[in-house]
């Protein structure tokens, strides 16, 4: 599945995911309280179970100040 595209964009996300938690200095815990986002979804998102809904995607970009949405170019 690793070669849908699809895919591939839910794991440059899930990447630059945690590597915008490591900038920040922050746990999944902190992300879910700034971002009302879950603490199961963003672990989800960051373990590539699930591929996040675009209100997801705002709310967690939101709270990072951060683009985490890799573009066409994955």
């Amino acid at each position: 599945m690793t070669d849908h595209h699809g895919a591939k964009v839910a794991q440059a996300l899930a990447l630059r995911l945690t590597a915008a938690l490591e900038v920040a200095g922050w746990s999944v815990a902190e992300l879910s309280r700034r971002s009302g986002v879950s603490r199961l979804t963003i672990a989800n998102v960051l373990a590539g179970r699930v591929w996040p809904d675009l209100l997801t995607v705002a709310s967690l970009e939101r709270a990072l100040e951060c683009d985490l949405w890799p573009g066409r170019d994955v």
